[in-house]
């Protein structure tokens, strides 16, 4: 599985809402900016701002990766339960697709705040709840399940979403702007659609015999060609000052 190849699809379903969302923090004007959850670097290397651009990830093969393909950032190995940062230290922090797999989220984002300078901006950009997820046809409403099982097992919380604002107040972070990310449509090529299968077959292998897999497969690729097929879920976004 190409898990960077994966954030940069990612990154292109939140790209419209980061250009508004940096702009409404004023990206251009910070000094320093931090990524939480950093990964590959799929997100710092597309920061256009004059700011030094920091990046905090726990697995130390992701930031190898990140130090290839965001080259200008500085890059910590790190916990975003405990960010090893002083306090006041950015004029933005933000991370995206991070809060639903960590066990404290309400912890991992005051940690945000206390790294933020007051004034400051504290971007999650995309948080999903699987719990609300839509599949159409009804035929394919077990995919669905299947998944937010999967989710559970590795540790994520497949509804964080839902409670993303209300974890922000909890923090003490004044919220300016929260609610669902506009529906993106999901691209429709060849490649787009191996990436999206590829990922299923990661999570459900050892979980959902292959021969069931597979016929959902079949099922998807039907529903898309006639039209009939629907994939929905809501992700949600929150951008506060500190």
């Amino acid at each position: 599985m190409d898990w960077h190849t994966r954030y940069l699809q990612q990154a292109g379903w939140t790209r419209d809402l980061r250009v508004y969302l940096f702009a409404k923090a004023d990206a251009q004007s910070a000094r320093r900016i931090l990524e939480v959850g950093c990964g590959t670097g799929a997100l710092l290397a597309t920061i256009a701002s004059s700011a030094t651009l920091h990046g905090v990830d726990i697995d130390p093969h992701a930031l190898a990766q990140c130090r290839v393909n965001a080259a200008n950032a500085i890059l910590t190995r790190g916990d975003g339960l405990a960010l090893p940062y002083s306090n006041g230290s950015f004029d933005l922090v933000f991370c995206h697709y991070f809060l639903l797999w960590v066990n404290e989220p309400l912890q991992a984002v005051r940690e945000m705040k206390r790294v933020t300078r007051p004034g400051g901006h504290v971007l999650a950009l995309a948080e999903p709840d699987y719990f609300s997820r839509v599949d159409a046809p009804d035929e394919l409403k077990p995919l669905g399940a299947w998944q937010v099982e999967s989710l559970k097992r590795q540790g994520a919380d497949p509804g964080f979403g839902a409670r993303l604002a209300e974890t922000f107040f909890e923090a003490g972070i004044k919220l300016e702007e929260t609610g669902p990310i506009q529906p993106v449509e999901k691209e429709a090529d060849v490649d787009a659609l191996e990436m999206e299968w590829a990922v299923i077959e990661s999570d459900l292998a050892g979980m959902v015999e292959e021969e069931e897999i597979q016929k959902m497969r079949s099922l998807d690729t039907q529903a898309r060609k006639s039209g009939e097929r629907v994939l929905r879920v809501p992700t949600y976004f929150a951008w506060g000052r500190v």
